[in-house]
């Protein structure tokens, strides 16, 4: 079995799930009063695969794309009795069988060919404009996003799975309605958002050291920078050290210090708040937040800088690989004389990295210097007098428990033994059951026979008085 195979199925049910959906939620602002829904399959071009391959498995072909899709009909009434087809919306799933049941490699993008045949089998009636939503789980050639196609009366909308878990809605060629495109998402609001607090959650070393940016995050998620946004003043809400501000129109989310609510605003006096303004000892936690948030925005800039080496780097590779390849001395020297000025641009941004790195790491050890002085002043831990005058009321007690438990070990008798009565003892020797008795052999030799020595000497002793 093809490793994608359950990926694949799985896209394929989540974006009719998420289409029908998007369908019922719209109405009849999107399908109009009178509308005919149908679904469809492919079932027969997957079974007629699998005959071609000699693959004669019914679990197999059940796990299959099936290649289903939705078609809606919208029909507008004429006269009394009659309707008319006012407009046709469908959304398929285009998954070629072949890929999955020949080899074990993923299946490749779809060439224009395949959704241009794709699309003719599903258009019955071009009188009426047709919206189709194609979706391929393995998604498509450059060709097909570059290119329109060439058919009338028809408007093709391009949905392909990204690598953030989340889906690509294109229309090549032309300009619809957003709207429109909303409608072939499957992704909803609440599943966004819970994406953007998944890379937030994933990203969580990124906010120890620096900061995330709203348009940053938006540009790799494939996300609307507003939707980035209520991600992040969701997750500021939730956790008291993340911190939320706008620098150049754009929002950065770092982590600072927890402000206790004895540090409040509102619990100090305008006394307090002049004297703390002029004083250089000021509140710990406001110093951090201001720092957490210079070095946030500085790492963004960092980050930044480094994708913009990175390209360089790539153009410098692209440009030795070309004077490389040149027949010419002339062209050779041209493409010399812009590498050289390459490297000078990339050691330039070199050289601003390391300043931006360094200021990056002196702020986050006066921001680590700050944490603990912070840590120190929060925790509250006692005197060393307090400390002594402790230890000795534990030591005195220590010894009183002990005085305690040796005069309970002294007066400790045993309850068991003084308890029983004679009549108890009676019936327990009764329940230990009569001695054992002694056999013939041993009843027949006496138990303490004195040896053959000591007889004869005991003999010798009797009869020596009598002989005087």
């Amino acid at each position: 079995m093809n490793p994608e195979l359950p990926r694949t199925r799985e896209l394929e049910t989540a974006f009719l799930a998420g289409v029908q959906q998007n369908i019922k939620e719209a109405g009849s602002r999107v399908t109009g009063k009178r509308t005919e829904i149908i679904e469809t399959d492919s079932g027969d071009r997957v079974r007629a695969a699998m005959i071609d391959l000699r693959m004669h498995d019914r679990r197999l072909a059940a796990e299959l794309p099936q290649g289903r899709g939705i078609v809606v009909r919208s029909f507008a009434r004429r006269l009394f009795f009659w309707k008319r087809l006012q407009s046709v919306t469908i959304a398929s799933v285009l998954a070629p069988p072949e890929p999955l049941l020949k080899s074990d490699d993923p299946p490749p993008p779809v060439t224009l060919a395949q959704v241009t045949s794709h699309v003719r089998s599903l258009v019955s009636d071009l009188r009426a404009p047709h919206l189709v939503g194609i979706c391929s789980p393995s998604g498509f050639e450059e060709s097909v996003r570059r290119a329109p196609i060439d058919i009338p009366n028809v408007t093709l909308v391009l949905i392909e799975p990204t690598d953030s878990s989340g889906w690509k809605v294109t229309c090549p060629g032309r300009t619809i309605d957003e709207r429109l495109l909303k409608l072939f998402n499957p992704e909803n609001v609440a599943q966004k958002l819970d994406r953007v607090r998944r890379e937030i959650e994933e990203r969580s070393t990124d906010l120890l050291t620096g900061g995330l940016s709203a348009a940053s995050m938006a540009a790799r998620l494939g996300l609307p920078p507003r939707l980035v946004q209520q991600a992040f003043e969701t997750a500021a809400k939730g956790d008291p050290e993340l911190r939320l501000s706008k620098r150049s129109g754009d929002f950065l989310l770092f982590r600072g210090a927890t402000i206790f609510s004895g540090e409040e605003d509102g619990s100090m006096s305008v006394a307090q708040w002049i004297k703390n303004l002029f004083s250089r000892e000021g509140n710990e936690a406001r110093k951090i937040n201001v720092l957490s948030e210079r070095r946030a925005a500085l790492s963004e800039r960092l980050n930044r800088m480094y994708d913009d080496i990175g390209k360089l780097e790539k153009k410098e590779a692209q440009l030795v690989e070309e004077g490389k390849s040149a027949g010419s001395n002339v062209v050779k020297r041209r493409v010399a004389a812009q590498i050289a000025h390459m490297r000078k641009d990339i050691q330039r941004c070199n050289t601003s990295a390391s300043l931006l790195s360094k200021q990056i790491n002196i702020i986050s050890t006066h921001i680590h210097n700050l944490q603990l002085a912070q840590t120190g002043s929060v925790a509250q831990l006692p005197t060393s007098e307090e400390l002594t005058e402790a230890a000795v009321n534990a030591e005195e007690m220590l010894e009183e428990l002990a005085a305690s438990d040796d005069l309970v070990s002294s007066l400790e008798v045993n309850m068991a033994q003084t308890a029983m009565s004679a009549e108890e003892a009676e019936i327990l020797k009764e329940l230990e059951g009569p001695a054992p008795q002694a056999t013939a052999t041993e009843k027949s030799t006496p138990q303490h026979e004195p040896p053959a020595v000591e007889r004869e000497s005991k003999r010798s002793e009797r009869a020596g008085p009598a002989a005087e």
